[in-house]
């Protein structure tokens, strides 16, 4: 089957979809209904309380979760199951200990039969765009946690996805070495032209990061928000406007 010439690489559609668990013998309804659009090379946030469904939401959109009912469509293919169009990066990198970080980042073409000097020239090129050049020859527990999820990051890009999914990527690492992740991953968005749905619980990270947010309520019956982020980039936390999108997410938790 051919793809529309007229849809941007990335491109993802959300369709009625809904999805629901077994919890003590009763089902619990997480999505219901969903549709939204993503446009390729969009930068889009999901946020929203604990139980929301913003995780399965994403496993859905990688693959790992059916859902009850509707689908997804990436470049205007259904999906069903994993697909090399997709990365997805969880919030511990889950760097295999006895790979150097050069072998940890090219073991995703390597198990895909690219021969090993293209893996590895094409992995080199990810782990310098990540700032660890020096360290191709270190092993994980050589890292610290926002070098290991570097490392992550450069794994997930090595195999050229069109699609990065973000599990709460940086919630594991410490206030500094955050904000300086959060920087680097809007600059390879922006060097990659990836779309890049990342599902977080820091309303500042999804403004710095997002084009649009997404807000998932947990009340039943209420109704997915779209927030427009429509600040200009390189983006700058104390700036006026970036303060007031700050206070109008907060505004939508019922934090003040």
């Amino acid at each position: 089957m051919t793809v529309d010439a007229s849809i941007r690489r990335g491109e993802v559609k959300v369709r009625a979809l809904s999805k629901s668990f077994a919890l003590n013998g009763q089902r619990l309804n997480v999505l219901r209904n969903l549709s939204l659009d993503i446009r390729g090379g969009e930068a889009l946030a999901i946020v929203g309380p604990s139980g929301c469904g913003k995780t399965t939401l994403l496993r859905v959109l990688a693959g790992l979760e059916i859902p009850d009912s509707g689908g997804v469509l990436i470049d205007g293919q259904e999906v069903r199951g994993v697909g090399t169009e997709r990365s997805i990066i969880f919030q511990e990198p889950r760097l295999l200990p006895w790979l150097t970080v050069l072998g940890n980042v090219s073991f995703g073409l390597t198990v895909r039969g690219v021969p090993r000097a293209v893996a590895e020239a094409r992995a080199r090129r990810y782990i310098q765009l990540v700032g660890l050049a020096e360290f191709a020859d270190a092993y994980p527990r050589q890292l610290s946690g926002g070098m290991a999820q570097r490392v992550g990051i450069a794994r997930a890009l090595t195999v050229q996805p069109e699609i990065l999914l973000l599990d709460e990527p940086l919630g594991a690492l410490d206030a500094m070495t955050k904000l300086t992740m959060q920087e680097e991953l809007a600059r390879i968005w922006r060097e990659e032209g990836v779309t890049l749905i990342l599902v977080t619980h820091d309303l500042e990270e999804a403004i710095y990061l997002a084009d649009r947010v997404l807000v998932l309520p947990k009340e039943k019956g209420a109704v997915p928000r779209l927030i427009d982020v429509d600040l200009v980039r390189p983006r700058d936390r104390s700036e006026p406007r970036f303060v007031e999108m700050r206070r109008r997410l907060m505004a939508e938790f019922g934090l003040h």
